[in-house]
C-alpha cells in the first residue's frame, strides 16, 4: 500500500472527528493485515502493535465463522467489557476501524458516528488503492526494460 502524507492527514482528520463526535477513548485504523494506518486518543499506555494484530485476527476469525454458517461477511463487531467496550468495523473490505469507548459514550452513538464517516473513509481508501495500483504498474516497467538487449535498441533506432 502506498500511503502519502496527504492520505495520512486525511485519515487522521476523519479519526479525530470521529473520536470527538463519539466520545471515544481511542480510534484506530489498520489494514486487514494488522498494519497501523492512523490513530488518535489515549494511546500512550497501549501496545498498538499487539492491539492491531489481535483486531485483525478477530476480524479474520469472525469472517471464517461467517463462511461456515453461510454468511458472506460481518462488517461490524462489538465487544462489551466491564469498563471499556470495543467496536470493530470493516471498511471497504480493506481496513478495520477500531474504537474503544467507555461509559461516556454508548454503542448506539458509536455506531451512528461510524456510519456517518464510512463514506469519507471509503473515499480515502479508494484513493490510496488507486495510487497503489498505479505505483505497482510503474514498478513493473523496470523489470520489462531489463529484458531489452543492445540488439533490440540498435534495431529500434538503427
Amino acid at each position: 500500500m502506498v500511503l502519502t502524507e496527504e492520505d495520512h492527514t486525511r485519515f487522521q482528520a476523519i479519526l479525530d472527528g470521529l473520536a470527538e463526535a463519539s466520545n471515544a477513548k481511542l480510534v484506530f485504523l489498520l489494514d486487514k493485515n494488522g498494519q497501523q494506518i492512523a490513530s488518535c486518543g489515549q494511546i500512550d499506555d497501549l501496545d498498538l502493535t499487539s492491539l492491531a494484530s489481535l483486531a485483525s485476527g478477530t476480524v479474520a476469525a469472525t469472517q471464517g465463522m461467517g463462511q461456515l454458517i453461510g454468511e458472506p461477511s460481518f462488517s461490524t463487531l462489538f465487544h462489551e467489557g466491564q469498563e471499556d467496550n470495543v467496536h470493530l468495523n470493516v471498511v471497504s473490505d480493506r481496513m478495520i476501524l477500531l474504537i474503544i469507548f467507555d461509559e461516556r459514550s454508548s454503542v448506539g452513538l458509536v455506531r451512528l458516528r461510524v456510519q456517518q464517516q464510512l463514506d469519507a473513509l471509503a473515499a480515502v481508501i479508494d484513493d490510496v488503492m488507486a495510487k497503489t495500483e498505479k505505483h505497482d504498474k510503474i514498478q513493473q516497467v523496470p523489470e520489462q526494460l531489463g529484458e531489452i538487449t543492445d540488439e533490440d535498441i540498435d534495431t529500434l533506432f538503427g
